[in-house]
């Protein structure tokens, strides 16, 4: 980005970012700077990407009009502590309107590509048509400003997503790459594809440690576009660490919300796995396809039950001091890592475990290596096939696919794998369209197209609102269990003032793991200690609701009705009498909440599409 003010938010044209259009079709690339029109697009990641989305009237997902837009946050590739995140945004194939209309989307991963993606001197790449054979993208840091080219990639189809990284690894020493997998290859029976991003740990070990850019399917466009990878070239551009930066990164490893996920030998709760013991005291862990049975099983994935088994290894991404991964490794006679099979994060540990009835660390890292490895989304993929292991205890007699039913470790494995490999479209475009076409829709666990992560709807109707999937698009995933909160107005105030903040991560390039709102002064120290600019917290703060609405905008425009923001209906015709904590999600709750959500963010909402 090129800064010809300190103040963006009086004057956001005298900041202009880089960007490269790459048309497919002919192979035309253009580089330009763009000023930006608005503090949201000089934050960058899906603030500014919507905004080109909601320029497109895309009927389709798969159409050449539908962009893939790759972009960074104003800290990517910066020296504070967790600035990696790169986004990928495009009209999805898999969340869609009951009018059948494609619903806009991103996601989100960390790893090195997009730090290396910003030092080639490029902030966003729009990806425009349809390339007539595959091909991949390289763009590079030249001595006249960054380089772009297209080749043909068709070595690396069928390849695994961490195979095609070692491969691209050969030819581009230094650089950081961002992949699809054979599902992404076979968009048309798979709308759940993720994009696969490198880590530095990964081509320093050789072992399958990407990070994913999953929920939404933007590797199934990717994969339509034949557009198998892409690869950024350029030297680390990271400056001295000044005294304001020093401080910046104390306070995210050490202040506020990050100390949960750091390891347990450093007083943190390891990880995201933590909230499984967390949330089985309330029996709040989805089970069985979200439904708590109250049983012993789950005690199988407890952390410690895990470790007899595995090695658990606590690492981090490039620079950072919140280890918050819980790499899972094959353990040695004499209790030493072995090989390395998964990363363990709630989200994948839960909905291919507990979830599936499947409690065994071992089988479960197994699970999460296919989805891996054939780059899907864990999410959308757990979730789907729980509905199948549903349906089939359901009906007995009429079992669909191959009859898997829960804890059935053989038969989930045979879906997974099919799934990725394209041979089975009923679980590869998601639970929507599935039970829809079963004709039992009322357990299939999804709110406006998209899979539920792993946490209980019946604690947390901000899912209701959520814009890019339940937790990572609206922070109210634990405000029950956590908090205790079950009033109407505690909801109202945390769906439209709190919990919408959480998109401004995926705006400004840190990651959520930081855990303090974007309404810290934090934000505003890391903006001026990374970039000079001066941005105070009601500026980040306005900029970052702007976003989320025209994000509901967007959602209202392709065809979403009110009855479409809602939950599963099994939350409101057969509660679950096992879980421990209160039932406050009726019909008459969540109509009254929607009402006064409406009513306060209906008027901000007019005009943002204009």
């Amino acid at each position: 980005m090129r800064l010809t003010t300190n103040t963006p938010g009086s004057d956001p044209s005298a900041v202009l970012y880089s960007r490269c259009t790459v048309s497919l079709g002919n192979g035309q690339i253009i580089m330009e700077e763009i000023p930006c029109r608005n503090l949201e697009e000089v934050m960058g990641g899906f603030g500014r990407s919507f905004q080109m989305l909601a320029e497109r009237q895309v009927q389709e997902a798969y159409t050449p009009e539908n962009p893939l837009i790759l972009n960074t946050g104003l800290l990517t590739g910066s020296n504070v502590m967790t600035g990696l995140r790169s986004y990928f945004s495009g009209y999805s194939p898999l969340k869609q309107s009951n009018k059948g209309l494609p619903a806009a989307m991103w996601s989100a991963a960390s790893g090195k590509f997009g730090a290396k993606l910003k030092w080639t001197g490029i902030d966003e790449v729009v990806f425009e048509g349809r390339a007539d054979n595959p091909v991949y993208a390289v763009f590079k840091a030249g001595a006249e400003g960054p380089e772009a080219e297209l080749k043909p990639a068709a070595h690396l189809l069928g390849l695994s997503s961490h195979d095609k990284i070692m491969v691209l690894q050969k030819e581009y020493p230094g650089a950081h790459f961002a992949v699809i997998g054979p599902a992404g290859e076979h968009f048309k029976q798979v709308f759940m594809g993720a994009i696969a991003l490198s880590t530095e740990n990964q081509l320093k070990t050789g072992e399958d440690k990407c990070r994913f850019a999953g929920r939404g399917g933007m590797g199934s466009l990717m994969g339509y576009k034949n557009l198998v990878a892409i690869v950024a070239q350029s030297e680390d551009q990271l400056p001295p660490i000044t005294p304001e930066m020093r401080d910046v990164n104390r306070d995210a490893v050490k202040a506020g919300g990050s100390n949960r996920f750091q390891p347990l030998a450093q007083g943190g709760g390891g990880g995201t796995w933590a909230n499984l013991e967390v949330l089985d005291v309330f029996k709040a862990v989805p089970e069985n396809n979200f439904r708590s049975v109250a049983a012993d099983g789950i005690r199988g994935l407890y952390r410690d039950n895990v470790e007899k088994n595995l090695h658990v290894r606590s690492e981090a991404c490039f620079r950072c001091g919140i280890r918050c991964h819980n790499n899972i490794y094959r353990k040695k006679e004499d209790g030493s890592a072995g090989e390395f099979i998964a990363k363990f994060d709630f989200e994948p540990l839960n909905l291919f475990g507990t979830n599936l009835g499947i409690h065994e660390g071992d089988k479960v890292a197994e699970l999460i290596r296919f989805c891996d490895n054939l780059a899907m989304d864990a999410i959308s993929l757990g979730t789907t096939i729980a509905y199948i292991l549903d349906y089939n205890a359901r009906h007995p007699q009429n079992r669909i696919l191959n009859g898997a039913t829960f804890g059935d470790y053989e038969k989930v494995r045979e879906l997974v794998l099919a799934t990725g490999s394209g041979s089975c479209a009923l679980i590869g475009q998601g639970v929507k369209r599935l039970s829809t076409l079963l004709g039992e829709t009322g357990y299939a666990m999804q709110v406006k197209g998209l899979e539920l992560p792993a946490y209980l709807p019946e604690t947390n109707p901000g899912y209701a609102f959520a814009i890019a999937g339940g937790h990572m698009s609206m922070g109210t995933h634990m405000l029950l269990a956590r908090d205790g909160k079950v009033g109407l107005d505690e909801w109202v105030h945390a769906v439209t003032k709190q919990g919408l903040l959480q998109v401004g991560y995926d705006m400004i390039g840190l990651c959520k793991f930081v855990g303090l709102g974007m309404g810290h002064d934090f934000v505003v120290r890391a903006v001026k200690a990374a970039t000079g600019l001066e941005i105070d917290s009601d500026q980040i703060v306005a900029a970052v609701r702007r976003a989320y609405l025209r994000g509901l905008a967007l959602e209202q425009r392709q065809g979403y009705q009110d009855d479409e923001y809602t939950l599963p209906q099994q939350v409101f015709s057969t509660p679950n009498p096992n879980i421990a904590l209160p039932r406050f999600v009726t019909p008459q709750f969540l109509e009254e909440m929607k009402k006064q959500v409406w009513d306060a963010f209906a008027p901000e909402m007019e005009g943002l599409l204009a």
